[in-house]
């Protein structure tokens, strides 16, 4: 069972950034392609970015040259940058791990965390 822990969630204006961390135990964490969603309340949970074990990289077209994944596999760990926040980024956000290469469904991840707010907001 591959446990997920994100950090870094919060109450930002609009315009601002947070750093988002997912982190892991799981030895091994190098060959998982890991994920972050998103869900705001009464809407589904959406894809925000990927980046594989190799380190390509996805984003869904409303984050792209906003949001950056990244990933540390020395540290287990997985981020995402968020710059030029709006008030529609807020929602709660997950890190999520899957052993398939690229897929931007959910439902395709094995593992997920407890998840982080984010709120946008003046």
């Amino acid at each position: 069972q591959v446990q997920l822990v994100e950090a870094g969630g919060g109450l930002v204006q609009p315009g601002g950034s947070l750093r988002l961390s997912c982190t892991t135990s799981e030895g091994t964490f190098s060959s998982y392609t890991m994920g972050w969603f998103r869900q705001a309340p009464g809407k589904d949970r959406e894809f925000v970015a990927l980046i594989t074990w190799t380190g390509t990289t996805y984003y869904a077209d409303s984050v792209k040259g906003r949001f950056t994944i990244s990933r540390d596999n020395a540290k287990n760990a997985a981020f995402l940058q968020m710059n030029n926040l709006k008030p529609e980024d807020t929602a709660v956000y997950y890190c999520a791990a899957t052993r398939r290469f690229i897929i931007y469904a959910a439902a395709g991840y094995n593992y997920w965390g407890q998840g982080t707010q984010v709120t946008v907001s003046s």
